[in-house]
């Protein structure tokens, strides 16, 4: 949209708001809370199936309505400037591959307790595997805050139940929905698996602190964009200029705490595989401090790499690179 248009329709919003507003509210409450009533019955009829079934289910019809939605123009968009050489035959596959992991992760969300089987005794033996269950145990022995990263990569949700399944001390900042009751829902399957969860704002910068002060573990994403306005800072992401939120190295720089990276990749037949970094080596500037940009960089550079390996297993869907 043209800025003189969205200026001129902000405005109209402005002037229109005292007349439409007592109306809408309650209008809107309602259909949230409908379409709440909608997410409910189907996280009931999920649960009747097994994890396997649901995420197949949902994986494919994904797969095959996806690209005809609209935010697959994003997506589109976004691979034709991430990989310039591919034809469009290889971007479509690659859209379809997105939209089939999301619906994967829909499909799989209230069996998240399920998925997770991995069994010391057993390792590698069921759906999870991971070669770093002992820096998982040092992380947790260490007595030392640290924060920990990752990206909308397979089944992201996972790197937070992995958290919980280690008994690390973690809080997981994460954004909830715009519709409440919606987010109560979600809030509800999330908290069983989960531990601690931190609801994106003034509020969750202050529990982070408070998790970090005690000794404990703070997780987030960290791939999608915050533009120079909201504390984001200009990296390179696929060769191209952007900018990354940067909450995560400033937490580290005011207190002094390693910084880990953790992914999940989706392997065949439902399984999938766990990998923790161990704590970067982030540029620091000459008074010892953790410097913002670099580090940052650092760090998306390492998802870069991650997400290379598997493309489709990212989310392409949200608007990567922007003027700003």
């Amino acid at each position: 949209m043209k800025p003189a248009i969205r200026r001129r329709l902000e405005s109209f919003r402005k002037r229109t708001r005292p007349l439409w507003g007592p109306i809408w509210h309650p209008i809107s409450l309602a259909g949230q809370y409908s379409l709440a009533l909608v997410v409910r019955g189907l996280v009931r009829v999920m649960k009747r199936v097994d994890p396997d079934t649901s995420s197949d289910l949902f994986g494919k019809i994904a797969r095959n309505l996806g690209p005809y939605v609209s935010n697959s123009r994003v997506a589109r968009k976004n691979l034709r400037l991430a990989y310039p050489e591919k034809s469009d035959a290889e971007i479509e596959e690659i859209v379809r591959g997105v939209w089939e992991n999301l619906g994967r992760v829909a499909g799989e969300f209230v069996h998240l307790e399920a998925l997770w089987d991995y069994d010391h005794e057993r390792a590698n033996q069921g759906r999870i595997e991971t070669y770093d269950a002992e820096k998982f145990g040092k992380l947790r022995d260490s007595g030392r805050p640290a924060l920990i990263f990752t990206a909308h990569l397979a089944n992201w949700e996972l790197a937070a139940v992995c958290a919980a399944a280690h008994d690390l001390d973690a809080a997981i900042l994460f954004r909830a929905p715009n519709n409440r009751f919606t987010a109560e829902i979600i809030h509800e399957t999330r908290a069983k698996t989960m531990g601690q969860l931190l609801p994106a704002g003034l509020q969750g910068t202050f529990a982070m602190g408070n998790t970090l002060e005690r000794g404990g573990h703070v997780g987030m994403l960290v791939d999608q964009y915050r533009g120079p306005r909201d504390g984001g800072v200009p990296v390179t992401f696929f060769g191209r200029k952007t900018f990354a939120n940067s909450t995560i190295m400033r937490l580290a720089r005011q207190y002094d705490c390693p910084v880990h990276g953790v992914r999940i990749i989706r392997l065949p037949k439902n399984r999938f595989r766990v990998e923790l970094t161990d704590a970067l080596d982030l540029p620091r500037d000459a008074k010892g401090r953790y410097d913002i940009q670099p580090s940052m960089q650092t760090i998306m550079s390492i998802i870069e790499g991650w997400i290379r390996e598997h493309p489709e297993q990212w989310l392409w869907l949200h608007r990567r690179w922007r003027d700003d």
